[in-house]
Formats: structure tokens, C-alpha cells, sequence
């Protein structure tokens, strides 16, 4: 019994010294790593998580057609409470889509998540929750499919996967769209060439070539490639997730070549497992592209990365009541944190740090075959 309580007690101290005075604290520890090919990835476990079961994602509440998304003006009117949103009169536009939650649950929205459907394909710009039972919202979109302005279908859906790192930087960082569609152009170029030229010609959709980054990352010789680095991190993974079930996997330290590029938390297990499927895409597709180098990454670095979380200026975009966004700016990362202001919460539901959006990811250099 002394000894048990003596590694509790040590277990508590580890966790209380981890995170230096005066930064957020996030009592996360980074476990040793996983690998395939270039990709790094280190687990995260936390002293502690928080209830999430009644949180919806964005894939569960279009498969139960309890959430909604249309293009702006193809949505009637609708008040449920008191808000300031203003369905727009000019029909639909590029960088506005309408979400409505007609779910009892908070839904949950993370920047990097792809709509697909309408007239082209969009990438969420930034995490939110939408509060249960909504009014329509301008989901806040940037294209990932330019030059397409033509309905392929009225109804909207989601791929498997985020966007990965070097696209979902340039729409949470930079919120510029021909950004964004520069670094659409470039991955998607770099997918392409690091997938074995499909029998049939050109990559395309509906049998014409195209510039959607989702079509591309959705095709089938690219899901070839990304498999080979996917379905062995996933085994991996789950192994590993498995063995650590009463230690609070929360999130990953991820990193390509030895230089580390994201960090990925979440407030309690079960929303990284939601989440996990199309998270460990998005990474296999930026290791994807990347030659690899050799180098490799220590956990004591990746603990370093996670652990510096406070920065020098800090942005917030509140909801009240429902959500606070906090983009946070150090000398070479960025961190955005979204925290539930919803009854009983309180707590920080997601946390993505990336590096420095001015020192951005290079894509295009094709790994070996």
C-alpha cells in the first residue's frame, strides 16, 4: 500500500513540475514515438480529461442530417433565439457556407475539416462550437477547389481525412484565400507526383481532370500511397492506445524528417478517437510528400514543443456562452486553443500548435519511390 501510494504521489509530482511556471497549463506528458517511413508520431497522455460525450462532430451530425450546410442564400430564414446573423441576399459566395445545428448537442468544428458538395469544395477556416438547436452560422470556409463555380450536387458531405498541416496552417494562420489555393496547388502537386500514374490518365472527378484538393487526396492511387504509411500507424497506434487505456491518451506530437510540425490535443480520449481516423491522414499525407532525410526527432524535444505554449501576443474570438478562441503567437509557433464556455464545462476541448506560419512547410519534394 506504501509503495502504491508512493507512485501516486510521484505520478502527481511529475505532472505538477512538468509545465513551467507561467505558461498555460496543460499537464500532458509525450510518450516515445511511433514510426513509418518520415513520419514521427508522439502520443500524449494527460493527468486528467474531461466529459465530452455530448459534443458532436461534424461527420456524426451530417450522417444523422441533424446538421445542415448549404450554400449562402439556399438557406430560409430561421430564428430560434436572438443572434446577430443575416442570411445574405447575394446567392451564393466562395468563402461562405451556412451550417445549421438542428441537434440537442454542442457541435464541434475543427479548422482542417473539408466539406465537400455545393459548388466547390471548402476547408474549415477555424475551431468552434456551435451551441445545440441553432441559427444558421456562416460556417467560415476557405475553397480548396479552384476554378469550379458549377453545383455538382445539392447535398454536402465530408472525405476521411483533414486537410493536411501545410493547408490547414494557411487557413487557420494566414485566412487568406489565394493562400490557400497556392498551397491547394502545391500539395496537391506533390500528391500527384508521389502517386504512381493511374492507369486512366490524369487524376480526376467525374472523369474530367480536377483541382480539388479532396478529389485528389480521395483518389484511388493516392489512397494507395497514403495507405502504406496510414494502416501501419494506425496498427501501431491502436496497439499502443490500447496498452495505455487507463493513461488518458489525449493527443499526439507529430514530426516529419525529425523536425517536428503540429501538435493535436484534445480534452478527453474519446475525441481523439473520434478524430484520430482523419487526423493521422492529414499527417501521412504532408509525410507523403516530403523526401525522406534520416533525421530524427527525441521525445524530450517533442515534450519541449508541447510544453512552450505561451507566446508574446494573443488574439481571442469569444462567443458568450459558448466558446473562447485563443490564437496565441510565440517567437517560432502558433497555438490555437478553443475552450467550452457551455454549462458544466469550461475546459479547453482542443488545443493545435503548429510552427511558425513565416517559416512555412515546404511540400513538393518527393520522397524516394
Amino acid at each position: 500500500m506504501k509503495t502504491e501510494l508512493m507512485l501516486c504521489l510521484a505520478g502527481m509530482l511529475f505532472f505538477a513540475s512538468a509545465v513551467p511556471a507561467g505558461q498555460i497549463e496543460h499537464p500532458y506528458k509525450v510518450l516515445s514515438p511511433i514510426s513509418h517511413g518520415n513520419l514521427t508520431i508522439f502520443p500524449v497522455v494527460a493527468s486528467s480529461t474531461h466529459d465530452t460525450s455530448e459534443f458532436l462532430t461534424l461527420d456524426e451530425g451530417i450522417r444523422s442530417g441533424a446538421v445542415v450546410v448549404t450554400e449562402s442564400g439556399n438557406v430560409a430564414p430561421l430564428i430560434r433565439r436572438r443572434g446577430p446573423y443575416r442570411p445574405p441576399q447575394s446567392g451564393a459566395q466562395v468563402n461562405t457556407l451556412v451550417l445549421i445545428n438542428n441537434s440537442k448537442r454542442p457541435l464541434l468544428l475543427l479548422a482542417g475539416e473539408i466539406v465537400t458538395g455545393g459548388k466547390q469544395d471548402r476547408v474549415i477556416g477555424k475551431d468552434r462550437i456551435v451551441p445545440p438547436e441553432s441559427d444558421p452560422i456562416d460556417l467560415g470556409v476557405f475553397c480548396v477547389e479552384p476554378g469550379r463555380w458549377v453545383a455538382r450536387s445539392d447535398k454536402f458531405g465530408t472525405i476521411p481525412g483533414l486537410a493536411q498541416p501545410s493547408v490547414r496552417a494557411k487557413a487557420m494562420v494566414d485566412k487568406d484565400q489565394q493562400k490557400v489555393w497556392d498551397q491547394v496547388a502545391e500539395a496537391r502537386g506533390a500528391l500527384v507526383a508521389a502517386a504512381p500514374p493511374p492507369a486512366d490518365g490524369p487524376i480526376s472527378a467525374n472523369g474530367r481532370t480536377t483541382t480539388s484538393y479532396a478529389a485528389t487526396v480521395e483518389n484511388e492511387e493516392v489512397k494507395k500511397q497514403l495507405d502504406d504509411v496510414v494502416i501501419p500507424m494506425q496498427q501501431s497506434y491502436t496497439q499502443l492506445v490500447h496498452q495505455l487505456r487507463d493513461r488518458n491518451a489525449v493527443g499526439v506530437v507529430v514530426a516529419v524528417n525529425g523536425e517536428i510540425i503540429w501538435a493535436d490535443i484534445f480534452a478527453s480520449p474519446s475525441l481523439l478517437e473520434k478524430y484520430w481516423p482523419k487526423l493521422v491522414r492529414s499527417y501521412a499525407a504532408e509525410a507523403m510528400v516530403e523526401r525522406a532525410n534520416g533525421k530524427h526527432v527525441t521525445e524530450a524535444a517533442a515534450a519541449a514543443f508541447l510544453e512552450n505554449l505561451q507566446g508574446t501576443h494573443e488574439v481571442v474570438d469569444t462567443e458568450a456562452g459558448i466558446f473562447r478562441q485563443a490564437e496565441i503567437s510565440g517567437s517560432n509557433f502558433k497555438v490555437f486553443q478553443l475552450t467550452s464556455l457551455l454549462p458544466n464545462t469550461g475546459f479547453d476541448v482542443h488545443v493545435a500548435k503548429m510552427t511558425n506560419s513565416d517559416a512555412p512547410f515546404t511540400v513538393g519534394r518527393v520522397r524516394p519511390q
